[in-house]
């Protein structure tokens, strides 16, 4: 059904102190809720509620302020519902007349008016509130033109680029590539490439350098071996080398720098001459 009145209309409340008397009319929640038109949002969710099914709804306009509140002092559902009891500018914000003892909602009803909503008309929350900054002469059309903004810096969900990972990840990718191009290989160590790059993870973890050094040797092997044995089979094949160009000039870029950790090369000579070799 669509949202009932408030309750503090009743003819009970007639003996009872308004909040208009008792809070400051200048206060700058009184002055918002005097800018904002409260109608336009229940124009707009109105088609929302069925007309004779269910049991009325909460007010419009106090779902409305507690989120308006929620995103303004960024509080949780939790919190604005504590807040409400506390503040009797809070409760005239949200469109009561008397103080309110008692929560008129659950915490839950602001998370099912959300979902009622959607994103979609949720942006009528927005245009409303900018629509009142104009009409306090908050803001001016030219503001409109540019737009800063002032974003934080958040750390990004990337994995450190550890030996074992980038040697176990271009045996995956060069036997994944021969697979796709009907390369027999003589072997593919996917498999024990697998378990060597979880072994080396764990014993480097605990401390164990020399064991995890031996498993990085070995991904370095097999890597070196694979990435040969396809240079072998593609040595003919003009459009198989075109291919396997990139991933191959990869593998011996991570073949030409040296393991700052174990200090070890890759078995593959790269196509330019190495430092060492100038030297001599």
């Amino acid at each position: 059904m669509p949202p009932k009145l408030n309750a503090s209309q009743d003819d009970l409340e007639l003996f009872r102190s308004r909040l208009e008397n008792i809070i400051d009319q200048r206060h700058p929640l009184v002055r918002l809720a005097r800018l904002i038109d409260w109608r336009v949002f229940e124009e707009r969710f109105g088609s929302l509620y069925a007309e004779a099914a269910g049991r009325p709804a909460l007010p419009t306009r106090l779902m409305v302020a507690l989120h308006l509140l929620k995103h303004m002092d960024g509080l949780s559902d939790e919190a604005i519902c504590a807040r409400y009891l506390d503040s009797p500018y809070v409760q005239a914000f949200c469109g009561e007349t008397h103080f309110q003892h008692t929560l008129p909602l659950d915490r839950s009803s602001m998370t099912r008016w959300r979902k009622r909503i959607g994103p979609e008309r949720m942006e009528a929350l927005l245009a409303e509130t900018l629509a009142a900054a104009e009409r306090g002469g908050a803001v001016a059309e030219k503001h409109y033109k540019r737009v800063t903004i002032d974003t934080t810096v958040q750390p990004k969900a990337v994995t450190h680029p550890t030996d074992s990972k980038l040697l176990h990840s271009g045996i995956e990718t060069l036997a994944r590539m021969a697979r796709k191009h009907g390369i027999t290989l003589r072997q593919s160590y996917r498999r024990v490439a697998r378990y060597a790059r979880q072994e080396a993870a764990r014993l480097h973890h605990g401390g164990k350098r020399r064991e995890a050094e031996a498993r990085v040797r070995k991904l370095r092997t097999w890597l070196g071996r694979l990435a040969r044995d396809i240079t072998r089979k593609i040595a003919g094949n003009a459009e198989a080398k075109a291919t396997f160009a990139e991933t191959l000039g990869l593998i011996n870029r991570l073949g030409s720098v040296r393991n700052s950790v174990y200090g070890r090369r890759l078995n593959i000579r790269p196509p330019w001459p190495l430092r060492s070799d100038r030297r001599r």
